[in-house]
């Protein structure tokens, strides 16, 4: 059986402001953006209507990442700090080259840079919406094993 992977979807408060964010500081182009009607979403995604959703699609090399915004669904509750034990998707992790302009990025463009999980070699940083952003040094992927497996 084949199965492809074609997106992550990230839901946010303001897509405008994501898009900039993940644009500015790590390089993703914008793709295309739709807007989708509230049924069939609706039922596919479990929410009740109105949802008024906006999805933009940005590439980086392979990877597709979809910033959603709801703009006609009622307000979350806040939300409370993530875990990287809790189950489920936990963070999204980046190579960059240069981890001091980054991080440097990331606070310009509205991020926060995580200071106690900076191990040299890593560190954690958040999105305007808070996701959690592992930041590695672009070189980390010259020790990774052979792919596809030999």
């Amino acid at each position: 059986m084949t199965s492809i992977v074609n997106h992550l979807g990230q839901c946010v408060a303001d897509v405008e402001r994501s898009r900039r964010f993940y644009e500015e500081v790590f390089g993703f182009r914008s793709w295309y953006e739709i807007t989708l009607p509230d049924q069939p979403v609706a039922t596919l995604v479990d929410l009740t209507p109105p949802l008024g959703v906006r999805a933009v699609y940005l590439r980086r090399d392979d990877f597709v990442l979809e910033l959603i915004g709801y703009a006609d669904a009622p307000p979350v509750p806040p939300d409370r700090p993530r875990a990287m034990n809790d189950l489920g998707l936990t963070h999204l992790s980046l190579a960059v080259d240069d981890l001091d302009a980054v991080r440097a990025a990331v606070v310009r463009c509205g991020g926060s840079v995580l200071d106690h999980t900076d191990v040299g070699m890593a560190v954690m940083v958040r999105d305007p919406d808070g996701q959690l952003i592992e930041l590695i040094p672009a070189s980390y992927r010259d020790h990774l094993p052979p792919w596809p497996p030999e």
